[in-house]
């Protein structure tokens, strides 16, 4: 998981203001049970966490983007310096698109 930028964890004081009811089996609830209590924590507080910080590496997953610093550079230089355009590519920016047909 990605650990850029992650906000610390919902604080035990932070007002908690609304609701998601979700419909699960005995036997995934019960897994879940399994792992807050080896935790320590309550079913809500390791659902709440759990699906925080996966929603967290998701979004960071779509906006960060972490290189090498040898990768940054080839990265750099193969966006300053481009390929020439091969005669398929030219075709294809020729072509008319398939929804204006």
């Amino acid at each position: 998981m990605s650990t850029a930028a992650v906000p610390p964890p919902v604080e035990r004081g932070e007002k908690r203001d609304t609701t998601i009811n979700v419909r699960l089996s005995a036997k995934t609830r019960d897994l879940i049970d399994s792992a807050a209590d080896m935790l320590g924590k309550t079913r809500s507080e390791f659902m709440i966490e759990s699906a925080r910080l996966q929603a967290i590496d998701v979004l960071l997953d779509q906006r960060l983007l972490s290189l090498s610093v040898e990768a940054y550079e080839g990265f750099v230089t193969a966006l300053d310096n481009p390929p020439e355009p091969t005669e398929k590519l030219r075709a294809l920016f020729q072509d008319t698109a398939p929804w204006d047909r």
